[in-house]
C-alpha cells in the first residue's frame, strides 16, 4: 500500500567514460572552472536531527562532510553536509558502497531515504545516505516556509488565477529576502552537488562504488555520471528526469502517459469499462468545465476551490499513486459530488507536519538556472498542446505542478547556468533505468530517452506503480537484483505484476 506521507513528499513535488555531446544547446558556454581548495574533509558525530525518526539509520555511522561553499571562487567559506551510512549486514562488506541520491530538488536523503525497507540494499554492502548541500541537514538550510503555507492556502484559492500566481511570487520574495544576507543563491546548484560526491567518495577512501538515483537525484547521477564515471560500477536510475530537457513543458509528456496507461487499463477491466464508459472523455470535458466555473466544497475545516488547473495538479501526483479510486472519484465529480477529489486533495496538499520539510531555496535555484532558462514559451505551450489539445489555454498555460514557475525564477533572480548543464550523458557503465507506468511526473517516455545513450542499460517498467517505484515490491525487487548483477538482473516481475483493480461505486 503506498504511504500517504511518501505521498506528500513526490508532489513536488533522481567525464572519462560516460562523454557528452550536445542538446539542445549550442554548448557554447563551458562549465565554470573551479578553483584549487583544500581536500574535502569528513568527521564522524552523531546521526542528524531529523523530524521524525527514520528507522534505517539506527546503528548507522554517521558524521559531516565539509565541503568548499563555492568551487569557483578562491574565498574559505565551506559548508557541512550531513552523511550517514547504513552498514553492511554481512561484515566485511563483500560488495561495494552504493550511494543514494534523492529527489526534489530539496529532498534530503537522510530525512527521507528513497529505500524500500522490506527489500533492504544493504545485505552485502554499506549504503551511505548524503543530505545535498541546502538541505534540511546540511550547515546552510533553504527551507522556505512561506512557500509551504502558500502551498497549503491554495487548496482554497483558484488554481490559475493571476492573484494566485501574484501569492506565489510573493512567498517566494519573502523567502528570498529572508535567506539572502546569509546565502549566495548561486552556490546551490546541481554541479556543485555532483562535486560534493566526489568529494565524499575520496574522503571516504572509495575507489569504486554503485549509485542508486530517484526523481531529481537522476538529473543529478546523469550529471554526476559524466564527471566521475570511472568510480562507478552500476547505476541505476528510478523516475528519470533527464537534464538535457527537464523545464516546463517536459512535464506534460508523463501526464499524457500516466493518463492514458490508466483510462486504458479501465477499458481493459470489463466492469469498469461498463459502469464508466467514457472515464478519459468525461475528465477532459471536466477540465474544462470547472476552469470555466469552479467549484467550491469543505473538507472539515478547510476550503477547497476545484477548477480545471487543480484537477489536473490532483491527477498528477495524487490519483496516480492511488488509482483505484481514480474512475468512481471523477464520476462522483461529475454528478455533482466533489467530495471524494476535495479530501484527497487534503490528504496530499494540506499537511501542515510538512512545513519547512522541503529546501525549496535549493528547488528553486535549481529550477531557476537549470530548468526554466533553455526553453521559451511557446515550446512550452506547444508540448501542453501537444498533450492535451482540448484543455483551456489557461490550464496549458501552467505547467502541470509548476504554476506560475516563470514568474517565481523573476522573483528568485538566480543567473542563467552554463548550457553545459543541458548536455546529454553518454555511457557504458552498466544502467537500469526503471519507471512506472502510472507516473505522471517522470513517465516511462523519460526513461526510454535516456536508456538510448546508455550503452549497457536495462530498461524496467513497472505496471501500476506511480512515481517512486522503489517503494514497490517489484521495483524493490528489481533494484535489489540490478545490483546484485548489473548485466542480468531478474526483471520477470515486470510481465507479472498485475494492474490495480478499479474500485466499482454504486450506480448514481
Amino acid at each position: 500500500m503506498r504511504c500517504v506521507n511518501r505521498l506528500t513528499a513526490v508532489v513536488f513535488v533522481s567525464i572519462l567514460v560516460g562523454s557528452a555531446c550536445s542538446s539542445n544547446s549550442d554548448s557554447s558556454q563551458s562549465p565554470p572552472t573551479t578553483v584549487d581548495h583544500p581536500p574535502a574533509q569528513f568527521v564522524s558525530g552523531p546521526c542528524a536531527q531529523t523530524p521524525t525518526p527514520v528507522p534505517m539509520l539506527d546503528g548507522a555511522r554517521c558524521g559531516e562532510l565539509t565541503v568548499p561553499l563555492q568551487r569557483t571562487k578562491s574565498d574559505d567559506k565551506t559548508i557541512r553536509l550531513a552523511v550517514a551510512t547504513i552498514p553492511s549486514k554481512t561484515q566485511p562488506p563483500t560488495k561495494v558502497p552504493l550511494v543514494v541520491l534523492t529527489g526534489g530538488p530539496g529532498q534530503d536523503a537522510l530525512a527521507s531515504p528513497p529505500l524500500n525497507p522490506d527489500v533492504p540494499l544493504n545485505g552485502d554492502r554499506d549504503v551511505i545516505l548524503m543530505g545535498q548541500r541546502g538541505n534540511l541537514t546540511s550547515s546552510i538550510k533553504m527551507a522556505c516556509p512561506e512557500i509551504d503555507k502558500f502551498a497549503i492556502s491554495r487548496l482554497g484559492l483558484v488554481y490559475d488565477a493571476k492573484t494566485t500566481g501574484d501569492t506565489y511570487v510573493q512567498a517566494v520574495k519573502e523567502c528570498r529576502d529572508r535567506l539572502a544576507p546569509g546565502v549566495d543563491f548561486t552556490a546551490f546548484n546541481s554541479t556543485d552537488s555532483a562535486y560534493d560526491l566526489i568529494d565524499l567518495r575520496k574522503a571516504l577512501k572509495i575507489d569504486k562504488w554503485d549509485v542508486f538515483t530517484h526523481s531529481y537525484g537522476t538529473d543529478l547521477g546523469l550529471i554526476y555520471l559524466r564527471m566521475d564515471a570511472p568510480a562507478i560500477e552500476a547505476i541505476a536510475f528510478d523516475g528519470v528526469t533527464p537534464p538535457s530537457v527537464a523545464a516546463l513543458g517536459w512535464t506534460w509528456a508523463s501526464v499524457k502517459q500516466a493518463f492514458d496507461n490508466m483510462i486504458k487499463a479501465c477499458e481493459q477491466q470489463p466492469a469498469c469499462k461498463e459502469r464508466y464508459p467514457d472515464l478519459g472523455a468525461t475528465f477532459i470535458r471536466l477540465v474544462g468545465e470547472l476552469e470555466k466555473n469552479p467549484v467550491t466544497t469543505m473538507v472539515d475545516d478547510t476550503k477547497v476551490v476545484i477548477d480545471g488547473g487543480k484537477l489536473l495538479a490532483w491527477f498528477t501526483p495524487v490519483a496516480t499513486h492511488l488509482p483505484v479510486d481514480f474512475p468512481a472519484q471523477i464520476d462522483a465529480l461529475d454528478h455533482g459530488d466533489p467530495g471524494p477529489v476535495a479530501r484527497s486533495m487534503v490528504m496530499a496538499f494540506g499537511n501542515p507536519e510538512g512545513i519547512g520539510f522541503l529546501a525549496w531555496g535549493m528547488t528553486l535555484s535549481i529550477w531557476c538556472s537549470e530548468w526554466v532558462p533553455f526553453e521559451s514559451l511557446d515550446d512550452q505551450l506547444q508540448k501542453a498542446n501537444d498533450a492535451f489539445p482540448q484543455f483551456p489555454d489557461s490550464v496549458k498555460a501552467q505547467a502541470p505542478q509548476l504554476p506560475f514557475l516563470r514568474e517565481a525564477c523573476a522573483a528568485w533572480n538566480v543567473p542563467k547556468a552554463p548550457d553545459s548543464i543541458r548536455d546529454i550523458t553518454e555511457s557504458d557503465v552498466p544502467s537500469l533505468v526503471l519507471s512506472g507506468s502510472y507516473d505522471g511526473q517522470t513517465g516511462p517516455v523519460w526513461g526510454d530517452y535516456i536508456a538510448k545513450n546508455l550503452s549497457q542499460s536495462v530498461v524496467a517498467v513497472v505496471p501500476g506503480a506511480a512515481h517512486g517505484v522503489y517503494a514497490e515490491p517489484c521495483g524493490a525487487e528489481i533494484i535489489a537484483s540490478f545490483f546484485d548483477n548489473p548485466t542480468k538482473p531478474n526483471t520477470s516481475c515486470e510481465d507479472s505484476t498485475p494492474l490495480p483493480t478499479y474500485s466499482i461505486a454504486p450506480p448514481r
